[in-house]
C-alpha cells in the first residue's frame, strides 16, 4: 500500500504582512478598473448602466477591506504615521494602492511577521491588543471582520452617495 505524503507548511506560503497587504491592494485596484468601466460604460458610451451598481457594491466592499487591513498592517509594522496615512489615502486615487504598496516593499516596511502573533511581543496599547487577539482567534476574528465590514457596508448603501436624496 502507498503512502500518501502529508505536505508541510512552508513559511513563505503561510500568510504574512507582506502576502496580505499586496493581495488586498491589488484587489483593490482591480475593483477600481472594474467601478472604471462601468463608469464608462454609462457615461462615456452611453450603453449601459448595469456593470456600475454591481461594480460599485464590489469597489466599496473591497475598498473598506482595504482600509482595515490598511490600519492593521500599519499597527504591526509600526509605520510612521504619515505613511499609514499615506497608505489609507492610496485607496481614494484609482490604482493608487499598488504603487504604495511597492513604494513600502522597496522601503523593507512590509517585512517580517506578525509582531504580536502568540508567543512573540506582548501587546502595549489597545490597538496592539486587538491584534494579539486577531492573531489568536483568526477565524472568530474574521467572522467579526466580515460582520462588521457587511454592517458598515450596508449602512453605506442605504445611505447612498453622496449628494443622493432620498
Amino acid at each position: 500500500m502507498e503512502e500518501l505524503a502529508v505536505p508541510t507548511v512552508n513559511q513563505e506560503q503561510t500568510m504574512n504582512p507582506r502576502t496580505l497587504f499586496r493581495t488586498v491592494a491589488v484587489a483593490e485596484a482591480v475593483t477600481w478598473a472594474f467601478l472604471l468601466l462601468g463608469m464608462l460604460l454609462k457615461y462615456v458610451t452611453r450603453t449601459t448602466e448595469a456593470l456600475v451598481p454591481p461594480a460599485g457594491a464590489v469597489h466599496g466592499f473591497v475598498f473598506l477591506c482595504f482600509v482595515v487591513t490598511t490600519i492593521f498592517i500599519w499597527i504591526n509594522q509600526r509605520w510612521p504615521v504619515v505613511t499609514g496615512l499615506l497608505g489609507l489615502a492610496s485607496a481614494i486615487i484609482p490604482f493608487a494602492t499598488v504603487p504604495f504598496e511597492r513604494w513600502i516593499e522597496r522601503r523593507g516596511r512590509l517585512g517580517g511577521g506578525w509582531r504580536l502573533a502568540p508567543g512573540a511581543d506582548a501587546p502595549r496599547n489597545p490597538a496592539e491588543q486587538v491584534q494579539a487577539w486577531v492573531l489568536r482567534s483568526p477565524l472568530v476574528a474574521l467572522f467579526v471582520a466580515i460582520v462588521g465590514i457587511s454592517v458598515v457596508f450596508t449602512v453605506l448603501l442605504l445611505v447612498g452617495p453622496p449628494g443622493s436624496s432620498s
